[in-house]
């Protein structure tokens, strides 16, 4: 993949989009232009009974667009969740950095959100040795064989995408 990406994983209830939202803001700070992915592991519906888009799906259509002067959503049907790599590929030509949540069993490369009062096993660092882990971001020091980040200064963990992953695919 040759887009700069990074996944934020961690068990739910952790804490991932709180400093996902918080490090968008400070990227977007320094000037990148960033793209989100949420993956969803259960069903969901972005559209709602009684507006026409809806009806447009529920019909049958296989791809529907909603649009206004400042918004665009895709309502795509398909058998199979895609990969992250090939939604990267298919919509996110425009941004500099594509920040994900979850997808924590991908290739993609990770920090995992750690909190002294969750769990106390890393996903990436327990039972499975996760090559893809660049960071673990925590409220509590940690001995580990990555850096460790202050969850609580997202511009901390910002400066770390910008320096590792963004300019370290440019280099």
């Amino acid at each position: 993949m040759h887009k700069p990406v990074v996944s934020f994983v961690a068990p739910s209830g952790t804490g991932k989009t709180t400093l996902l939202e918080k490090v968008i803001v400070a990227l977007k700070a320094r000037g990148v232009r960033v793209g989100a992915i949420k993956h969803d592991a259960h069903r969901f519906e972005i559209d709602h009974p009684g507006k026409d888009s809806y009806r447009f799906t529920h019909a049958g259509a296989d791809t529907t667009v909603i649009t206004s002067s400042e918004t665009l959503a895709l309502v795509k049907r398909h058998a199979a969740s895609p990969s992250p790599e090939e939604l990267i590929a298919a919509y996110f030509e425009d941004v500099d950095l594509v920040l994900v949540e979850g997808f924590k069993r991908s290739t993609l490369p990770k920090i995992e959100v750690h909190r002294r009062a969750g769990e106390a096993k890393l996903i990436c660092r327990g039972e499975y040795h996760d090559p893809a882990l660049l960071a673990v971001a925590s409220d509590e020091p940690l001995q580990l064989d990555v850096p460790v980040l202050d969850l609580n200064n997202p511009a901390q963990v910002a400066e770390f995408i910008i320096k590792r992953v963004v300019q370290g695919m440019a280099a």
